[in-house]
């Protein structure tokens, strides 16, 4: 006859005149690639909050920041296993997974953060998340980063011709890839955690990225010349893992989804007081900084035209010019 010891006792009546309150909680392991006073973390604490007031502690989340489960690409893969229950990611890595993602990374196309809002939160932004599920995951949000600027150690940037030949970083992401290949330049795909040492190495000659992202990592320290050319308007998800959500009552999912939308409020809000004060930041850590005018834009858009073309074949021509029209 099995013998229950001491403790085990214990524990068993407590759990009785509590109605099993000394149940295990559920773990959520959220993954993301920046630290925990970055956009992501605060929009990750946020998440956390939320679903853990919902439910009165149902769920414990535990943070894997800085990569600390790997490169984005290895974490929606841990989703689509389902031995990773969430993320933030950006959408630069998605577009891998889930093509559709792609059409928000064309360079040029949202003229404001408020623009690039409106789209992703109407029918356009919502059409996208739902394509998730055939995917393994669920896309509950769309995030924010910001618009993305260019950081190098070679010069400073005001015309295509300043980006010759230049080994830039980007991530994984054929839209990307194809603007500055167009541009003239000699992108380098590359997974986040080996930036930094390639950077210091001389491995490439810059990067591209939010403020928001150049701010929190202090890429100052390992770059000279932040040119704000606004290129790319940068968005990311909040995403669960379908085998997770599957196991989730309808009154979880509400929790999530809940916790989902305020993260996002919380990430926008981030962004928005980022975009005013990295600048400044920066300078004062001593980077040079210049702004690309609407005619040095206008310049680089035209330098990549091609791209265009690609573009227009892939996502349509008619979806492209729907967001470019949305007011």
């Amino acid at each position: 006859m099995f013998k229950i010891t001491k403790p085990t006792a214990i524990i068993a009546t407590l759990a009785a005149l509590t109605g099993g309150a000394l149940s295990a909680q559920t773990e959520v392991k959220i993954g993301y690639a920046l630290a925990p006073d970055s956009h992501y973390g605060v929009a990750a604490q946020k998440w956390q909050e939320v679903v853990e007031a919902e439910t009165d502690g149902k769920f414990s989340f535990r943070h894997f920041p800085s990569s600390g489960l790997g490169g984005e690409r290895e974490v929606v893969e841990g989703l689509q296993l389902g031995t990773v229950e969430a993320t933030i990611v950006s959408t630069g890595t998605l577009s891998n997974f889930v093509p559709a993602t792609g059409v928000t990374d064309i360079p040029f196309l949202f003229r404001s953060l408020d623009h690039a809002r409106r789209v992703l939160d109407g029918p356009i932004g919502q059409d996208i998340l739902a394509e998730f599920d055939g995917a393994g995951m669920v896309a509950l949000a769309w995030g924010e980063q910001g618009f993305r600027h260019i950081t190098n150690n070679r010069n400073a940037i005001e015309t295509p011709e300043d980006i010759a030949g230049m080994k830039l970083r980007t991530m994984e992401n054929p839209v990307h890839l194809d603007a500055f290949n167009a541009a003239g330049a000699a992108p380098t795909p590359m997974a986040w955690p080996e930036v930094i040492s390639s950077l210091q190495q001389g491995t490439i000659d810059g990067q591209e990225n939010p403020l928001s992202v150049i701010v929190s990592v202090k890429l100052d320290e390992v770059q000279k010349y932040l040119t704000l050319s606004g290129h790319v308007y940068s968005p990311a998800m909040l995403l669960v893992s379908k085998p997770f959500w599957e196991g989730l009552s309808d009154e979880d999912k509400a929790a999530f989804e809940k916790g989902a939308t305020e993260a996002v409020a919380a990430m926008r809000a981030f962004v928005d007081d980022v975009e005013q004060s990295g600048v400044a930041t920066l300078k004062e850590r001593g980077m040079e900084v210049n702004e690309l005018t609407e005619e040095q834009k206008a310049t680089f858009r035209a330098s990549i035209e091609s791209a265009y073309e690609g573009y227009y074949e892939t996502y349509g021509k008619e979806l492209i010019d729907q967001i470019a029209a949305t007011e």
